[in-house]
């Protein structure tokens, strides 16, 4: 079976998202491009060179058009967030950016993967610029959020990453909202672990929502954590394994609808396969949370209305 990815930019983060790609052997074959297509060129020779050690990929250059071969096509193009400057400041340029390829998508029958931020505006942009549907349309909104806050749980509770269950919905940025009414260790709702306060909650949705700033004012920007989720997403989508993760998307149903998220991009659990973001998942929340994600909705919607009245 053919399992065509494209990437569309190879700086930092797309090039992370090609390393993790290559060594999860998902893809059959992964195609690159950029606007310095002598860069996409060194990259891939650069990766080819270590085809020893990963699974049998064909790995080369291609042009945008040679896109619409590709199974899912990974948009990683635009600029990094400077230190001090927040995902949405990153708007303008990168909306820029994103509608462009969206429009060079037109047609397009695979899937669209959203990896530059503002993620969740973009999301919206490619959508409207590509004219596909919205399930077909994912970014990786809070999924980079979510590993954050199951790393951060397991430092500070001790059990193993992948046995603690938690979820950040919403904007990927500061109106991201922590699900801590959910959240369980093993079966345990955190809120009943001995020594659990509020405060620890107060701190460690700081740390989540943060930690992008700290990574970016040490080393420029973030890009392993995020090639390493990418990679997650994609064999989903390519080996249909329908599990449920905290994607963003354009909201069309009408459990968003009541919420007030209605035509909004951001990142509530959703079932992916090969058919996409398929099925949304309106968690149980209380009504702080709920609260907190229309909040969260309202900032997604002004940012996106900036774009319209410039």
């Amino acid at each position: 079976m053919n399992r065509h990815v494209g990437i569309i930019g190879t700086g930092s983060v797309g090039t992370s998202v090609a390393v993790a790609t290559l060594l999860s052997g998902v893809a059959s074959a992964l195609w690159l491009h950029d606007l310095n297509m002598a860069r996409a060129e060194g990259e891939a020779m650069d990766l080819a060179h270590g085809a020893a050690y990963y699974p049998d990929c064909a790995l080369r250059t291609a042009s945008l058009e040679e896109m619409h071969q590709c199974d899912v096509v990974v948009i990683a193009a635009g600029r990094n967030s400077r230190p001090g400057e927040t995902r949405l400041d990153l708007l303008r340029d990168n909306a820029r950016v994103a509608a462009d390829i969206g429009r060079s998508l037109v047609g397009f029958t695979g899937t669209v993967v959203m990896v530059t931020n503002p993620v969740d505006v973009l999301t919206l942009v490619m959508q409207q610029s590509s004219g596909l549907p919205p399930e077909r349309v994912l970014g990786t909104g809070t999924m980079l959020d979510t590993a954050r806050l199951r790393q951060m749980l397991g430092r500070e509770l001790g059990p193993a990453t992948n046995s603690i269950h938690a979820q950040v919905v919403g904007e990927h940025g500061d109106s991201e909202v922590v699900l801590w009414s959910s959240a369980q260790v093993g079966g345990l709702p955190v809120r009943q672990w001995p020594g659990w306060s509020q405060a620890t909650e107060e701190r460690l949705a700081r740390e989540v929502r943060d930690a992008a700033y700290e990574v970016t004012r040490r080393k420029g920007a973030t890009n392993h954590a995020i090639g390493l989720v990418t990679a997650n997403l994609l064999r989903c989508l390519l080996r249909g394994e329908r599990r449920v993760l905290t994607v963003s998307r354009v909201q069309i149903d009408a459990a968003a609808q009541a919420l007030g998220l209605q035509g909004v991009a951001l990142s509530l659990p959703t079932v992916v396969s090969a058919q996409g973001g398929t099925q949304v998942l309106l968690p149980q929340m209380t009504e702080d949370e709920a609260a907190a994600l229309r909040h969260s909705a309202q900032v997604l919607q002004q940012a996106a209305g900036s774009l319209t009245a410039a």
